[in-house]
């Protein structure tokens, strides 16, 4: 048997999730949901995350990575030739009025 998500009730009022794995060790516990609907909502995201999220490392002990540069691409000085047309303006307005 695989593991399984369990609602309890949440000390403060409310619900939570708890997550064992197949021997009934406690593996995580959720925040504490309003109803049980949401809670089981809950189930469902946390569903979804396990199966596509990806680990972050945020331990003290973890390698870290140079960030990576984001560089934008270099603009085309003006007048060089812009294959878009220059805006055209109505007749006796200046560019600022429009």
């Amino acid at each position: 048997m695989s593991g399984y998500f369990e609602l309890v009730d949440a000390p403060d009022g409310g619900y939570r999730i708890r997550l064992l794995d197949s021997t009934g060790t406690l593996m995580a516990v959720s925040v504490t949901f309003p109803t049980k609907r949401a809670a089981v909502a809950g189930v469902a995201r946390a569903r979804e995350i396990a199966g596509t999220g990806l680990i972050r490392d945020n331990c003290s002990d973890a390698v870290k990575r140079p960030a990576e540069r984001h560089t934008k691409p270099a603009r085309k000085a003006a007048g060089t030739g812009s294959a878009r047309p220059s805006p055209v303006l109505s007749p006796g307005r200046s560019k600022a009025e429009h």
